[in-house]
């Protein structure tokens, strides 16, 4: 490279810790000169200053000069650069290099090393950066002037602080990206959202994210150690959630001055900051806080160097003269350096080697592996894509055909996908991006940078709208930070419940409870939230207390009846308020209302007596039949056997009640027949009683006073028949008026009529019926089998193919009576012997002919033991 003629240059070094002024101080000098150049570490702190220095000397007269990014003016003065693109050629009055501790960075280092050893300004060149690099300025530079800067606030470490605890403008710091994801998720929960600041991230999403830091859209931020290279950001707190990194090479813990340069974002100009750390990350070491505090490191010893002077004459001279040492004291030649790796892995190509083969071609291969490797991949994929481009540029017209560099464009200029996908093509675009910059490399090389320039706008939009979306919840966001500055919420509650807070809907209120719109918050949001909404929120309570007490029965349900499982949740227009829970009597629960933050002890008790008026007539409105008025003129032995009813909610095993039901006069089965009583062959029960509402009922209760975590499993609606859960007990079959028959559990009437089936058919010795004779329970065949099995019946079902049904079999099954009542029912009830010798269209050789007369028979009989007491 060609050095400035910079013989009368006042060189000077600016040393000192972050938040010193040194930028701005240089900034100053530079634009107080007729022209300069200034080379920054990073493109987006080289456009940030750009943007400075056009506001103060016109777009037409400052020029930003970076790998990715060109915009000369003809009449430009100025130039803000890269360190990498700072332009060596050109003579300025003024030259300055930001962050020259730099020149000890591996990677980068001897970029740095060479434009302090060979790049001056004619009247003043300065350096800015860490006072660890002074004493080798000096001995490098003997007519260096160093100048120390303070800093302008204190930095002090506040230890460690959860992720809740942390203050508004804080940042928290970690070092790969899916750490970043998941703190900035978290963030999101715990405080509305954060922004995002990553190396990886296009200047253009840097800055969109770093702008609604600033605009106060958000609190909190979420970085890589890319935060700590000069950005100029009003954060208050450094919070480190990780003290080490994967460098490239190895995972290593970050040394003192690297903490301290991420640490130092904290307070900016006369504003205090403070650092620690947060989440896993364990407190930081008491000499390195000390250090960082003071700013007292370990001075640097040694940066890197590599040679200016290329020899351009062949492949292997190229080579030597890039492994040339350094013969200064304090300089160590680089090793490793990405563009020299990639070089000696391509000319070892026979094709590379065969292009290559004079000082033009040699001189294009060394500047295409300049190309750097955005797309951060092997040294060997990386080395396959320059290949290609030097192929091009080798080729006939020495320019990269425009069809082909079109292609490569347009594959990436989709805005579709995740976060992921879309950081992957703004690295890829942005090779694309390097090469358009090259004039001689494109025959419309304008044109190209302005496409290229074009798809990485988009991509960048498109990823940070996709990290917004992810990591920010603007209305809460808000929110808190208004609460955190003390200042009072103007809060609403709507006629359909919702909760506004200044314009935003942060929630509904359901019944007695308040929901947060965003289920995604944590607790702590919500909780801030809520908080500052009590007042209204309160106001909202009181009005729906007098609405409960005045509204009709009807209002109040107890959840799950309409779906047929039942729970035990009393519900108030559909919303829950309270629960039903054992009391000392099976027929009234107590109800226990559900937690309400903002009521007193008063206001909750109006809302319990409403329910529990309630609750009381809905049970004594579904219950009548068990508090029938006759019931009152009932003596002894009736009023023991309503008693046992009522105490299983509707029914009672004939054998528990047998003492109280053969003492019975005639006056009280008269009585008990009144109110709906009904005796079977095994029990005695309220028909009434056994409709699924009152099954559903039946078996809340028995569940809540049994302590019953679960109702067991309820027979389907108008379900006559169920299969016997082995964990249930069978006194809550009973409970519900059915009655336990082996794996089944049959409802109390109709297991009356099964039993008395089967009575009939082994008094008329059948072996085997058909299955369909018992089609009223609703059972399949094993469990019909099963049943009759546990009766000790030696009856067997005949199987589905010899069970075909035939026309005598119909005809001597189906009624003859008219009228829709009777037409295709089974076993009609026939009122006397005559009828149905009247009606005798059967044949009278099928055995269900002679079972039919005996049922009849058996019902008459039954009948005159009724009458007879």
């Amino acid at each position: 490279m060609a050095k400035y003629n910079g013989l009368k240059s006042e060189i000077t070094a600016l040393l000192g810790p972050t938040n010193t002024g040194k930028t701005y101080f240089a900034m100053q000098k530079m634009l107080s000169l007729e022209s300069g150049t200034i080379g920054f570490p990073l493109r987006l702190l080289a456009r940030e200053n750009y943007e400075h220095a056009v506001r103060i000397k016109g777009k037409s007269r400052v020029a930003l000069i970076t790998g990715e990014e060109k915009i000369v003016p003809k009449q430009a003065q100025w130039f803000i650069c890269t360190v990498e693109a700072m332009p060596t050629q050109r003579t300025v009055d003024f030259l300055a290099v930001d962050e020259i501790q730099m020149c000890a960075d591996k990677e980068r280092g001897h970029i740095f090393t060479e434009r302090l050893l060979y790049a001056r300004g004619n009247k003043v060149t300065m350096f800015m950066g860490s006072d660890i690099i002074q004493c080798l300025l000096k001995r490098l530079i003997p007519s260096i002037k160093i100048v120390q800067r303070p800093r302008l606030s204190t930095l002090s470490y506040i230890g460690k602080r959860k992720i809740t605890g942390l203050p508004p403008r804080s940042a928290i710091v970690s070092f790969s990206a899916p750490n970043v994801y998941e703190l900035a998720e978290l963030v999101r929960r715990q405080r509305g959202g954060a922004a995002i600041v990553m190396g990886a991230l296009s200047p253009r999403t840097r800055n969109a994210q770093v702008g609604m830091y600033q605009a106060g859209e958000v609190d909190y931020l979420v970085a890589t150690d890319a935060i700590g290279m000069g950005l100029n950001m009003d954060i208050r707190h450094i919070a480190f959630a990780e003290l080490s990194k994967f460098d490239g090479w190895c995972n290593r813990n970050l040394s003192s001055i690297e903490l301290a340069q991420a640490a130092g974002r904290a307070g900016r100009y006369m504003c205090h900051g403070s650092f620690g750390t947060t989440g896993k990350c364990e407190p930081i070491d008491s000499k390195v806080v000390k250090s960082i505090e003071e700013h007292r490191f370990s001075p640097v010893n040694r940066i890197y160097w590599r040679n200016p002077y290329l020899d351009f004459s062949s492949l292997g001279n190229l080579l030597k003269s890039l492994q040339i040492p350094p013969s200064k004291e304090g300089l160590v030649r680089s090793y490793n350096v990405e563009d020299e790796l990639v070089f000696t892995y391509l000319i070892r190509d026979h094709s590379i080697q065969k292009k290559a083969n004079n000082h033009n071609t040699i001189r294009l291969l060394w500047d295409v592996c300049q190309i750097p490797d955005f797309r951060k991949q092997t040294i060997e994929a990386h080395a396959f894509l320059l290949k290609i481009v030097f192929t091009k540029l080798t080729g006939v017209h020495r320019r990269i055909p425009n069809s082909w560099f079109a292609e490569q464009v347009s594959r990436l200029d989709r805005v579709d996908g995740n976060i992921e996908t879309l950081m992957q093509r703004i690295s890829y675009i942005r090779t694309w991006t390097y090469i358009s910059h090259r004039p001689k490399w494109l025959s419309e090389a304008s044109h190209w940078q302005e496409r290229v320039r074009a798809v990485e706008n988009r991509l960048s939009d498109a990823l940070h709208e996709r990290l917004t979306q992810r990591f920010v919840n603007r209305h809460h966001a808000f929110l808190v930070s208004r609460i955190m500055e003390n200042k009072d919420l103007v809060v609403s509650v709507c006629n359909d419940g919702s909760v506004m807070a200044e314009g935003h809907n942060i929630g509904a209120i359901e019944g007695f409870s308040f929901q947060p719109k965003d289920i995604a918050l944590s607790g702590n949001t919500a909780r801030i939230i809520f908080n500052a909404s009590k007042k209204a929120i309160r106001r909202e309570f009181h009005r729906r207390i007098q609405l409960l007490e005045a509204d009709k029965d009807d209002a109040f349900s107890i959840g799950g009846f309409s779906s047929g499982d039942p729970t035990r949740m009393i519900f108030w227009r559909e919303f829950p308020v309270a629960k039903l829970e054992k009391s000392s009597t099976l027929l009234l629960p107590k109800v226990r209302i559900l937690p309400i933050e903002l009521l007193n002890s008063r206001e909750s008790a109006r809302i319990q007596c409403r329910l529990e008026s309630w609750l009381k007539d809905f049970l004594d409105s579904n219950f009548s039949a068990l508090k029938h008025p006759l019931s009152r003129g009932l003596r002894h032995s009736a009023r023991g056997l309503m008693f046992q009813i009522t105490e299983g909610l509707g029914s009672v095993l004939r054998e528990k009640a047998e003492a109280q039901i053969e003492n019975l006069s005639i006056q009280d089965r008269e009585i008990l027949g009144k109110c709906g009583v009904r005796f079977g062959q095994h029990n005695v029960f309220f028909p009434v009683l056994l409709k699924p509402k009152a099954t559903m009922l039946r078996g809340l209760l028995w569940s809540i006073f049994f302590d019953q975590g679960k109702i067991p499993q309820l027979p389907p609606v108008r379900g006559v028949s169920i299969l016997i859960d082995q964990k249930t007990p069978s006194d809550f079959y009973h409970s519900i008026g059915f009655f336990p028959i082996g794996p089944l559990a049959i409802r109390a009437d109709i297991a009356n009529r099964f039993l008395e089936k089967v009575k009939l058919l082994e008094k008329n010795n059948a072996t085997k019926v058909n299955p369909r004779l018992f089609s009223f329970l609703g059972a399949k065949g094993n469990a019909l089998a099963g049943a009759l099995s546990a009766l000790g019946c030696s009856i067997d079902l005949l199987s589905k193919n010899k069970a075909h049904y035939n026309k005598e079999w119909i005809a001597s099954c189906i009624s003859n009576k008219k009228g829709p009542k009777n037409r295709g029912k089974f076993w009609p009830k026939q009122k006397t012997r005559g009828n149905l010798e009247k009606n005798n269209r059967y044949d009278p050789n099928s055995p269900f002919f002679k079972l039919q007369r005996i049922y009849n028979l058996g019902e008459e009989s039954e009948k005159l033991k009724s009458e007879q007491g």
